[in-house]
């Protein structure tokens, strides 16, 4: 049988996925043989002629695990499908059957087994499959993920907690995640003092990284649905900061930082070719991501011409600037296979901020 650990969260965002990966990096050099399961997935994708979940998608990647990817999303939530079983035209009974058949496949197939849920406790009641429940059916013990000040995470973990022990499942482990670095020792005293009563040990998990929070260009062109022109090896170069490009242009360029994303209209033609012949200039090669050029106005001949030559990566899209600046702040990139550099630092980091043997013991029994 497997050693199984339900990973969860107390919201969106908390870092569940970045955990999952960390713990499975180093169970893989303890353990033959891991796994991964997300019984319910809510973000389907195209895998290998299979509909599947992206997280599952990326582990099967990362850690080659394709011989176990027919077991390791049984429920994936399709559009629409939410309303059928509300009205009753979905047997919710057969997506139970699902997902305790690929955990028990999985049970004989794994010395390792991390099962990841989808949010926080409540997420997936809708079609009566809650993680709180879930993770009591699989029998697997919950490390709750949660970020956030003092009195917020407190705040969620006693919620969460509530689904939790209604429905019988155990929390052995809170793992405190996104800690600033300064903060990080006062932070996980007061919270250790905070849960000192309560039936689960409290841990750091990683600091805010920057580079594991910002979005790549090319998660950039996928949020906004165009291509990258332009120098298309920058297509994974992280996007630290996003800058509209609607001052005087030397005001725009004084306020360049490291791996900026500009976005100018179309119209703003010295600004262009001003950011154009800068990029190719070593100095600050570094400080221009690329481009986003909204807007339904022309670029001039001459500007594109100048754009073009210096291989500079943007993209041309039809919306306004606002809408733009809107869409890339509103999304949380969600790491891929793809994200080679982030996930090698999660991997290196891994060993500073989690003790597997610790966490392995924890959930021995």
């Amino acid at each position: 049988m497997a050693r199984k650990i339900f990973v969860s969260a107390t919201g969106q965002d908390c870092g569940k996925t970045t955990t999952s990966l960390s713990l499975l990096y180093q169970a893989r050099q303890k353990y033959e043989r891991i796994g991964f399961i997300k019984p319910v997935g809510p973000k389907p994708i195209d895998y290998h002629g299979r509909r599947i979940d992206t997280d599952p998608a990326m582990m099967a990647q990362v850690y080659g695990l394709d011989h176990l990817i027919d077991y390791m999303c049984p429920v994936v939530v399709e559009p629409g499908m939410t309303q059928d079983v509300i009205e009753g035209r979905v047997d919710v009974s057969d997506f139970e059957k699902r997902i305790l058949q690929s955990v028990d496949y999985l049970d004989g197939q794994c010395d390792f087994l991390i099962v990841e849920g989808a949010g926080h406790s409540g997420v997936g009641s809708v079609i009566g499959l809650s993680n709180a429940r879930v993770a009591a059916m699989v029998g697997a013990p919950v490390l709750m993920v949660a970020c956030g000040g003092v009195g917020s995470l407190i705040d969620a973990v006693s919620m969460n907690l509530s689904l939790y022990r209604e429905e019988g499942a155990e929390v052995r482990l809170l793992v405190a995640n996104k800690l600033i670095p300064e903060k990080r020792d006062r932070t996980l005293h007061l919270l250790k003092t905070a849960f000192r009563n309560a039936p689960f040990e409290v841990i750091g998990g990683f600091n805010y990284q920057p580079i594991l929070a910002n979005p790549t260009l090319k998660r950039v062109a996928k949020v906004l649905g165009v291509e990258v022109d332009g120098d298309r090896e920058e297509l994974m170069r992280i996007v630290h900061h996003v800058q509209i490009g609607a001052s005087a242009t030397q005001r725009v360029v004084d306020m360049l930082k490291e791996d900026t994303l500009l976005i100018v209209t179309s119209s703003r033609d010295e600004l262009l070719v001003t950011l154009s012949n800068l990029y190719t200039q070593p100095e600050y090669h570094p400080k221009i991501a690329g481009m986003v050029i909204p807007g339904n106005t022309p670029i001039s001949k001459i500007s594109q011409q100048i754009l073009d030559k210096s291989g500079m990566p943007y993209l041309r899209i039809k919306k306004r600037t606002d809408q733009v600046y809107l869409a890339i702040h509103e999304d949380v990139a969600k790491l891929t296979a793809e994200d080679a550099e982030k996930i090698a630092l999660i991997q290196q980091l891994s060993k500073l901020r989690f003790d597997f043997d610790y966490i392995d013991e924890l959930f021995s029994s």
